[in-house]
């Protein structure tokens, strides 16, 4: 299966859903390019929604990792939302919900970034 994303944009805040499974970095290029184009003109405030992930591994955490740097980078945030047991037992297993803001659902991850 393939990664596959759209984004939208609600309240000056970039949504990224993504959908399938994150299993390679390579996967996440176009999607990569995209956020850089983003940021670029100015929108640094992104919620990323992993409700339709159905897999992630840790080249998948690390493609997560890279999105919430270059947001911080460029004065941004970003959060997730929508997180499967799985995917959330990745980021406690390897500490990185310490890292990232994690959010219920889409509403609470905009209150975060609000």
């Amino acid at each position: 299966m393939v990664l596959d994303y759209k984004i939208v944009e609600e309240n000056n805040i970039q949504i990224l859903f993504l959908s399938g499974e994150l299993i390679d970095k390579n996967q996440a290029n176009d999607l990569i390019i995209h956020v850089n184009e983003l940021l670029e003109s100015g929108n640094h405030k992104f919620i990323i929604d992993l409700a339709d992930l159905k897999y992630m591994n840790s080249s998948g955490l690390n493609v997560l990792i890279q999105l919430l740097t270059k947001t911080r980078n460029n004065g941004g945030d970003s959060v997730i939302c929508n997180v499967s047991k799985k995917v959330n037992e990745l980021l406690i297993i390897t500490k990185l919900n310490t890292l990232f803001k994690v959010a219920d659902n889409k509403e609470a991850a905009m209150k975060l970034l609000s």
